[in-house]
């Protein structure tokens, strides 16, 4: 087989991962009204019921850099399919609501560990020409996975009394893909080198990964080594020689939810009929957008390694600063019908092909080989928690203040966002994460 494919092969096994994330988030959408009136939920049980998920992803991120960086990658992606074969099983036939909680929560631990082992696999086996779309493939999985669960749900929907049990639990087809796919892909070298001492089952995967600095690779690994990584632990990452890249992550992050992306999918009906369309037209709009999303995503996947992370980042704040400003001035000038989704199109179209393909690869690749695992598991956990919150607080802040200066302050966010990139954001574009790690750390210091 082609070594490229091979590496491909790997990093498209690490992503179903992802698709499993954006299948397992987006599938409760079609199951949660039969919900409601199954278990007959007042809007608390109701909300716990459609979130449970979400909180089991906020623990998950915040834990997942301990297996990753205690039992290795390969096993970790191993335990986390588990989780969502576990998940999509049990919840399907689960007997009540409290046992459903539990295995949707189980579900959602899986997708916070996904997130952060998933992108770190796929960047420490990845040649550093090709590292930014293998790791995209991270993303536009994600957005995969949310469009088929609203087909699959789609599909579903009139089988019977029980179709929400089919909705989630068809969730275990692809999951056991995933399990098996695993069984077939190697362990990251870098985590061989630094935790188990083996050179040489690590330099025969760089040789396939890159085969012309495999062996510089390899002493690039051993160099960059600062300390005994077996005593690495989530609280070595404020050390301050570590502060550069924990900046960067932890604003990244942030800035990838205070654009209002994920308020923004999870209520698009809702902000359209705050536009003036009829619900039936809201729906549909709503539906567009994660067609828009799964393109764009892909465009970004294509020109990542081309014209490198800072550029898409700098593109992309321009644009989102732009579609943003005009949904707010729709809003504010009372100004209804189609132009407002037009214009969330164009701002999602923005997002997807920027932040969205961006996010996951640069986390991945800023952090040294001793602590990349726990700082993976910092940026998604930030990303998690601004996300909850964020969705949270949305529907008050909008009927609060209206559309005009909620999207206002989403498009004062992307200003910041665009002063980080222009000053502030490094360019990893084909550079090893060795270099980066020299240059990232070196520059905190």
């Amino acid at each position: 087989m082609n070594k490229s494919l091979k590496v491909f092969i790997w990093s498209l096994s690490a992503a179903l991962g992802g698709f499993l994330f954006g299948f397992d988030t987006a599938v409760i959408s079609g199951a949660e009204q039969t919900l409601q009136v199954l278990w007959n939920s007042n809007a608390f049980e109701h909300g716990l019921t459609v979130s449970i998920a979400l909180i089991g992803t906020v623990i998950g991120a915040l834990i997942g850099g301990i297996p990753a960086d205690k039992y290795g990658r390969k096993n970790s992606l191993f335990i986390v399919a588990v989780l969502y074969i576990v998940s999509a099983i049990g919840s399907a036939l689960a007997p009540g609501w409290f046992i459903f909680l539990i295995f949707r929560f189980i579900g959602g631990v899986g997708v916070g560990i996904s997130s952060v082992v998933a992108p770190m696999y796929i960047s420490e086996i990845a040649p550093p020409s090709r590292r930014g779309r293998l790791v995209a493939l991270f993303q536009f999985n994600v957005v995969l996975g949310i469009l088929i669960s609203y087909l699959s749900n789609y599909g579903l929907e009139g089988i019977g009394e029980n179709a929400w049990r089919w909705m989630l639990g068809v969730e275990a087809f692809p999951a056991i893909l995933f399990m098996v796919s695993i069984f077939l892909i190697p362990e990251s070298p870098r985590w061989l080198i630094l935790k188990r001492g083996k050179i040489e089952e690590a330099r025969a995967i760089l040789s396939t990964s890159d085969a012309g600095e495999a062996d510089a690779v390899v002493k690039a690994i051993i160099d960059s080594h600062h300390e005994t990584t077996t005593t690495a632990s989530f609280t070595d990452l404020f050390k301050p020689i570590y502060k550069r890249p924990v900046m960067l992550a932890v604003l990244f992050a942030l800035f990838n939810q205070l654009s209002g992306i994920n308020a923004i999918i999870y209520y698009a009906p809702r902000v359209f009929e705050m536009a003036g369309l009829g619900k039936e037209s809201a729906l549909l709009s709503s539906a567009g957008i994660g067609l828009v999303n799964l393109i764009s995503t892909l465009v970004g996947l294509t020109l990542i390694d081309k014209y490198g992370r800072k550029y898409l980042m700098k593109i992309g704040s321009f644009g989102l600063i732009g579609s943003l400003a005009i949904v707010s001035y729709y809003f504010f000038a009372g100004l209804g019908g189609i132009q407002v989704p037009v214009f969330l199109f164009v701002y999602i179209a923005f997002f997807a092909m920027s932040q969205g393909a961006v996010i996951w690869v640069f986390i991945s690749e800023i952090f040294p080989n001793d602590i990349r695992a726990y700082g993976q598991a910092l940026g998604s956990f930030t990303h998690w928690i601004a996300a909850a919150v964020i969705s949270f607080i949305f529907p008050f802040i909008a009927e609060t203040f209206g559309g005009g200066l909620t999207f206002a302050f989403f498009a004062g966010m992307m200003v910041l966002q665009l002063l980080f990139v222009l000053r502030i954001m490094p360019e990893t574009k084909g550079t090893s994460l060795e270099a980066i790690e020299e240059k990232v750390v070196a520059a905190a210091v």
